[in-house]
């Protein structure tokens, strides 16, 4: 199972680029792979391929609109199929023994 935190957005476009970044989450959302939404990126959960092919579908969004793109990826692999978007948070909770924002 893939965690992949990402960031994509047009650098060509001046200093607001909501319009563009918009386009990028609704492709997210219509693809059917577990999201979460952050201010600053977007953590996908899948596996390999799956996660990979959402962000090249982001990327082929974009291409036709900008002539240069920005994009940044962390990605965390694990063997196995369980999910890891809310346990990782969980197991922390857990060590410190309370809630913690997130």
């Amino acid at each position: 199972m893939v965690l992949a935190e990402f960031a994509m957005f047009p650098t060509d476009k001046g200093e607001s680029v909501s319009k563009y970044v918009s386009q990028v989450i609704d492709t997210i959302d219509k693809s059917g792979i577990t999201y979460q939404l952050t201010p600053m990126g977007t953590i996908l959960e899948g596996s390999w391929d799956e996660v990979m092919g959402v962000i090249t579908q982001c990327f082929k969004v974009l291409e036709p609109q900008a002539s240069r793109i920005s994009t940044a990826v962390k990605v965390d692999y694990r063997a196995g199929d369980k999910s890891r978007m809310t346990s990782k948070i969980d197991k922390i909770q857990s060590v410190l023994g309370r809630d913690v924002k997130h």
